[in-house]
């Protein structure tokens, strides 16, 4: 009967382990860029990707559609996304038709589209700035 229980206890010790170590973290708001889904449903174009045919809006609705973002900003027929760590921005396609998709880290993209952005979002390199990941700038 003792080996019963302790194996009981062990066992039951061992899945309160596994179920502690899969939650999510305390700081983790899931609010993470859908890239696996940008993957799955636009071209890849290089580093990029490619809706052919949509406008930017519609792109950045799908985006968004699909996992909210934090923040949206529509600026000189670009949209752009913020999410967690990242920015997503769709802007015109080159070839007249469709939207080109971009996925930056929040810091590049800040200051890649800072014309854009303006002071809407951010500055990632306020004393401010509470954006990255857990524990970061907070």
């Amino acid at each position: 009967m003792k080996t019963a229980r302790r194996i009981s206890v062990i066992l039951l010790a061992t899945l309160a382990l596994a179920a502690c170590s899969s939650e999510p973290d305390d700081d983790d708001d899931g609010n993470h860029v859908p890239s696996g889904w940008i993957r799955g449903q636009y071209s890849a174009s290089g580093a990029d990707y490619v809706d052919r045919t949509d406008a930017t809006s519609k792109v950045a609705g799908e985006i968004d559609g699909n996992t909210p973002a934090v923040a949206r900003l529509t600026d000189g027929g670009k949209e752009f996304l913020r999410y967690r760590d990242d920015i997503v921005a769709i802007s015109p396609h080159i070839s007249g038709t469709g939207s080109l998709i971009e996925i930056a880290d929040y810091r590049t993209g800040y200051h890649r589209w800072r014309t854009h952005l303006g002071s809407s979002w951010p500055d990632p390199d306020s004393a401010a700035f509470r954006g990255g990941g857990p524990g970061s700038g907070k």
